[in-house]
């Protein structure tokens, strides 16, 4: 359990406590409507466990956790409007019937819970597109990281440069892949890898040949990137 976490048990433990002090040693008339209305306040101080929980998941990139926030705050509304409207129902525990505190309370947790399903539905949504867009730029890094040290490989100083431009392409092209760019993006992994060869072989000419066709095969991959945004 990390430090926060722990901090959020430590302020809950301590409003049940103050209530529950509230709640049995002020004179209230404990009726069906005063349990009705303890038991409600209970609950919205347990449900608090629940919505730190989803609201601030481990493992989530720091944009996740900016939307966990909102899920907090229906949290918190729905504890110090519970604990309020508790409050005020024990004071008219002998006035107001069992069955309308009930409803009300009902309400106000089916409101509460709603509202944190639908806000926890945009941060899983967050962390899909979070973990996605990872994924989509993992093939353009690798290709980016494979193609940046060719031109140290290489002694001909026209060939170096060829590749310097290969890799400046590699590093300016758009990162996101998508279905149209995969099979592109494959046949340049499999290009690079012989490019590579060539040059460990010394064989300047047939990395040429493999420069050029990365260059068209990249200019082809990144017109198709446009075309499918």
């Amino acid at each position: 359990m990390s430090k926060n976490g722990l901090r959020g048990y430590i302020v809950l433990a301590i409003i049940l406590a103050v209530f529950s002090v509230i709640a049995f040693a002020a004179p209230f008339s404990m009726t069906a409507a005063f349990w009705i209305a303890y038991i409600s306040a209970v609950v919205a101080i347990l449900f608090q466990i629940y919505v730190f929980n989803i609201s601030f998941k481990r493992g989530g990139s720091p944009r996740s956790k900016f939307y966990g926030f909102p899920i907090a705050r229906i949290g918190v509304t729905y504890l110090a409007v519970q604990l309020v409207v508790s409050i005020i129902e024990m004071c008219f525990a002998e006035d107001i019937p069992a069955w309308v505190v009930l409803i009300i309370n009902v309400i106000i947790f089916a409101v509460a819970a709603i509202g944190c399903i639908a806000a926890e539905i945009v941060h899983d949504e967050v962390i899909r597109q979070d973990v996605s867009v990872k994924m989509n730029v993992s093939n353009m890094k690798s290709l980016q990281a494979m193609s940046a040290g060719l031109a140290d490989q290489c002694a001909d100083e026209s060939l170096k440069k060829d590749l310097q431009k290969l890799a400046d392409e590699f590093k300016f092209s758009d990162p996101v892949s998508s279905e149209a760019t995969k099979a592109m993006e494959a046949g340049l992994a499999t290009q690079l890898n012989e490019l590579k060869t060539a040059l460990s072989n010394g064989d300047y000419d047939t990395a040429r040949s493999f420069c050029g066709q990365l260059l068209n095969g990249l200019s082809e991959r990144n017109r198709a990137c446009k075309l499918s945004k």
